[in-house]
């Protein structure tokens, strides 16, 4: 059968304009497609390097833990190349991340002060060892954490006396020991069935995991004001997977990294937060306690010790006063 010239013309015109495959960077997401990480982080990260290379290089999310579920685990699964790219808590592996955890603390960063701008502030001098064998592209924090409990209504830290607090990592651990709580440290996907069971008595984290872990369906009392630090999150990528692509297709990733993308998701963050707290105040059934400066005051006095310990036993002052831009 022979082929008419113009029409072979036409097709060879048409695969000559079909764009080149597009690589494709794994992104290792531990939670649900709904959380706030996707349309913040990997909806972004994708965007922004589709339009940047022309459609060469582009980002797909792995959703649930189709990766690797253990939330603990995502940093490894970058360094192991299982994932191109992950994000989690270094509050999960404490011990990893001693001097990053530095902004986990009360008060260490000022309520009004973006986390984001205090982790990269101290990142080169004093953290970028703590992320061995990977390139940190988002660094940020939490919205303050709050007390999201299963039922117990908290106005005094005399209130929080002997329950079972559920905690992300070792500085929050000490937080909690210091109001009179007993600290559970657990991933946050874990949280919902503790609550729910009566495992847990509640939990110290950001209220945005009220809509994004679906906490608000097992919590029913929830206190803010109260010093009690926020999270730390991050994602990185693995370094041999950068140091391998092209110029070009490096110099799209470092365009969004650092502050770019950690600002997309801290804000994120902040408005889920502040959406949730919303929702939460219109739920009867809820109950949501705002301190006032004297009340806040106590819970101050009960953790202000935390603060300087912890900082001491990292040696940590500089990398405090870099955070705080001292």
């Amino acid at each position: 059968m022979r082929i008419a010239p113009a029409f072979a013309a036409v097709a060879m015109a048409a695969l000559t304009a079909m764009p080149a495959l597009a690589l494709e960077l794994k992104f290792a997401n531990f939670t649900p497609p709904f959380h706030t990480v996707n349309k913040s982080v990997i909806e972004v990260l994708d965007a922004e390097l589709n339009a940047r290379t022309g459609g060469a290089l582009r980002v797909r999310g792995y959703h649930g833990g189709e990766l690797g579920k253990g939330p603990a685990e995502q940093y490894l699964r970058a360094v192991q190349g299982v994932a191109d790219i992950s994000w989690g808590l270094p509050g999960y592996t404490s011990s990893q991340f001693p001097k990053t955890m530095i902004a986990e603390l009360p008060g260490a960063i000022a309520f009004d002060k973006p986390g984001y701008e205090a982790l990269w502030a101290a990142y080169d001098p004093y953290l970028k060892d703590e992320f061995p064998a990977t390139v940190p592209l988002a660094l940020w924090t939490s919205e303050p954490n709050v007390l999201i409990m299963r039922d117990k209504v908290i106005r005094s830290p005399a209130d929080l006396a002997g329950l079972k607090i559920r905690v992300a990592g070792a500085t929050a651990a000490d937080v909690a020991e210091a109001l009179g709580a007993t600290p559970v440290q657990m991933p946050i996907n874990e949280v919902y069935n503790a609550l729910q069971t009566g495992l847990i008595d509640g939990v110290i984290t950001g209220a945005s995991t009220l809509s994004d872990f679906k906490l608000s369906e097992v919590a029913h009392a929830i206190t803010t004001g109260a010093p009690l630090g926020r999270n730390t999150f991050y994602v990185v990528m693995n370094k041999a997977r950068y140091d391998a692509l092209p110029a070009d297709q490096r110099a799209a990733i470092d365009a969004i990294a650092g502050i770019p993308l950690s600002k997309s998701a801290e804000d994120a963050w902040r408005a889920a937060a502040q959406a949730a707290l919303d929702a939460a105040r219109a739920t009867p059934g809820t109950t949501v306690v705002d301190l006032t400066p004297e009340q806040a005051e106590a819970f101050q006095q009960a953790v202000k010790g935390v603060v300087d310990a912890y900082v001491a036993a990292v040696d940590g002052a500089a990398v405090l006063a870099a955070m705080r831009g001292d």
